[in-house]
């Protein structure tokens, strides 16, 4: 059987951006192909030591001031998550059952090179399994902005799922205003 999956979503929410320091919260990934459909989801959280969580927020407070609705519940699902290495594991298991063995994958996302950095520290059997190429949504933002001054407002839930479900919203609003 020919698995149809060539695109690998991925946002994480984490307490900030220092890929050694900072903390994983939620992760989400999206298999799609080439025309962006949905064809699996995962979602899961980490279980962080409560300390250290509210210790990591703390430090990050200008952001998730920022967005309280969204650090509250990341803070209360936290009760309920997985060990790093059960989330890298279930996240191997559906690259497994969603792409072709032997076959890197290709990551996507909004400047998902943030986040790759973080599969890079924490996760290293995931970050194998990637390609080292990216499609970076980011990148695009950058061009229709700066060249056409076309711009996507993406919703900004900061909530893994919702941000990827975002993200493939704005890469296909930038493909409809290519002329092929």
């Amino acid at each position: 059987m020919t698995k149809k999956a060539k695109v690998l979503w991925v946002d994480l929410e984490m307490t900030g951006l220092d890929a050694d320091n900072d903390l994983i919260l939620e992760v989400a990934a999206i298999a799609t192909d080439w025309e962006f459909k949905e064809l699996a989801t995962y979602e899961g959280i980490v279980k962080n030591d409560h300390m250290n969580l509210h210790e990591r927020l703390e430090l990050n407070n200008v952001f998730w001031d920022a967005n309280p609705d969204s650090k509250k519940g990341l803070v209360e699902q936290n009760a309920s998550g997985k060990d790093l290495v059960d989330i890298e594991n279930e996240l191997l298991a559906f690259i497994d059952e969603n792409f072709e063995e032997g076959t890197p994958v290709l990551l996507a996302g909004n400047s998902i090179h943030m986040d790759r950095r973080f599969i890079t520290s924490q996760w290293q059997r995931l970050d194998a399994r990637l390609h080292y190429r990216m499609l970076d949504v980011s990148a695009w933002k950058v061009v229709f902005d700066g060249k056409y001054g076309k711009r996507f407002a993406k919703p900004e839930e900061h909530r893994a799922l919702g941000d990827i479900r975002g993200s493939i919203m704005e890469l296909k609003y930038y493909l409809t205003k290519m002329h092929m």
